[in-house]
C-alpha cells in the first residue's frame, strides 16, 4: 500500500487584520477534512505566507481576511511566490476581502487577475473551501 502524505496548506489572516475566530474554525474544518495545517495566525505578511509554504512544501495556500483590505494586502502575491520558486501553488482567498457592497462577480475576477486560483465571498461555508481545494489539488475521492 502506497503512503501518501497528508496535502499541506498554510494559513493565515492576511495584513493588519486580527479576526482570529474565522481563522481557527477554517483550522478545524481543514484538520478535520484530514489535511495537515500550518496555521500562522493573524495579521501574516505575504512574505511569512511564502517562507512557511517553503519550509513545510505546501501543496495550497489560503488567505483569509476579514477587515476589508485584501485586495490591497493580496496584491502581487501570486508574483511573489513565483520569484520564491512557488510558481503554481494554488492560492485561495475568502472573507470580507473588500471594502464596501461591490459585485462579487466583480471581486472574483479582479482577484482571479492577480492570480489567485479560488476566491470565495464573506459567509462561505467551510465544506465548500474544502471540495475547492480537493479539485485544486486534484484529489478525486482519495483520502487527504
Amino acid at each position: 500500500m502506497e503512503n501518501r502524505r497528508k496535502k499541506v496548506l498554510v494559513i493565515g489572516v492576511i495584513g493588519a487584520d486580527v479576526h482570529a475566530v474565522g481563522n481557527k474554525i477554517l483550522y478545524h474544518a481543514f484538520t478535520d477534512a484530514g489535511f495537515e495545517v500550518i496555521n500562522l495566525g493573524v495579521m501574516v505578511s505575504q512574505e511569512e505566507y511564502i517562507a512557511a509554504a517553503i519550509e513545510s512544501d505546501a501543496d495550497a495556500i489560503v488567505v483569509s481576511s476579514l477587515y476589508g483590505q485584501g485586495e490591497l494586502d493580496c496584491r502581487g502575491m501570486r508574483e511573489k511566490c513565483e520569484e520564491a520558486g512557488l510558481k503554481g501553488i494554488p492560492l485561495v482567498v475568502g472573507g470580507n476581502i473588500v471594502i464596501g457592497k461591490q459585485r462579487f462577480e466583480d471581486v472574483e475576477q479582479r482577484f482571479r487577475a492577480m492570480g489567485f486560483d479560488r476566491v470565495f465571498p464573506p459567509g462561505t461555508a467551510p465544506e465548500t473551501t474544502i471540495a475547492a481545494l480537493r479539485e485544486l489539488l486534484h484529489m478525486d475521492g482519495e483520502a487527504v
